[in-house]
């Protein structure tokens, strides 16, 4: 089977730079993923991406070396397994705030007897290889996101999940869960102490830690913090940096 590439890395004890598609278009996840990052993740929460949006995307970034990832956009079983058998090598769950339903996502990510995924690796089977369904449970990865204050507060419950391998920080709706604003890349001390929390209790329970980040810069912070996997680069984001390059010429154009 196709090595998980990111699970190498992190039992080498080194941190993954990720990179993040929000558009629904297969040429532009090709072109981040040949950029040289580790991981790329199709985002269909909050990303306007659909199935056969994210069929094509897994299928361009196959033709690199980077690990396709999936967020799905709820702990919903089969919209999960859907991701996984179309060629995921890890889902990242948004909004778990208890153990049991990190229990459900994790249990819905795994073949019998660890789980209750269907057996059905559609795509899967060609990225990964012949062979599967035999080493699926334990190449695919399993990121619970943390971003509620119910979430923060039953952290060791969830980081206590068997078969879990990550916590994915959502810092945005985190902040805002604990009295904050919205945003991204914030240093405000009452979210740096949720990190220290999030980041002690992975750590003592052997798990890996990963943060949704919105610069390099303050990706670089986060690896310095303890986290294992920070998002660096979005597609969104180099798309709306090209309006400088618009406002520069219509200044230009108005001045002459």
């Amino acid at each position: 089977m196709r090595e998980n590439r990111l699970k190498a890395l992190w039992a080498e004890g080194k941190p993954a730079i990720n990179g993040w598609c929000s558009m629904p278009c297969a040429f532009s996840a090709e072109l981040m993923a040949s950029a040289g990052w580790d991981t790329m993740t199709i985002d269909t929460q909050h990303g306007v991406i659909g199935y056969s949006e994210m069929l094509a995307m897994l299928q361009a970034i196959s033709t690199t070396p980077a690990v396709p990832l999936v967020r799905v956009s709820w702990n919903q079983p089969g919209e999960i397994m859907r991701a996984l058998d179309a060629g995921a090598y890890g889902i990242i769950c948004p909004m778990i705030n208890d153990p049991e339903e990190c229990a459900a996502f994790v249990r819905a990510c795994r073949y019998p007897p660890d789980g209750f995924r269907s057996s059905g690796p559609t795509r899967a089977a060609i990225y990964g290889g012949a062979d599967y369904q035999g080493h699926a449970n334990r190449e695919m990865l399993t990121l619970a996101m943390i971003e509620t204050a119910d979430g923060l507060a039953n952290v060791d419950a969830i980081v206590a999940t068997p078969g879990l391998d990550a916590v994915y920080v959502g810092p945005s709706d985190l902040s805002l869960s604990i009295g904050g604003p919205p945003g991204q890349d914030s240093d405000a001390p009452a979210l740096m102490a949720a990190f220290d929390k999030i980041l002690a209790a992975c750590k003592a329970k052997g798990l890996k830690v990963g943060v949704h980040c919105a610069s390099t810069a303050y990706a670089k912070t986060m690896i310095e913090r303890g986290f294992d996997l920070v998002t660096a680069g979005i597609d969104t984001r180099y798309m709306l940096a090209g309006r400088r390059d618009a406002a520069e010429m219509r200044g230009w154009l108005e001045a002459r």
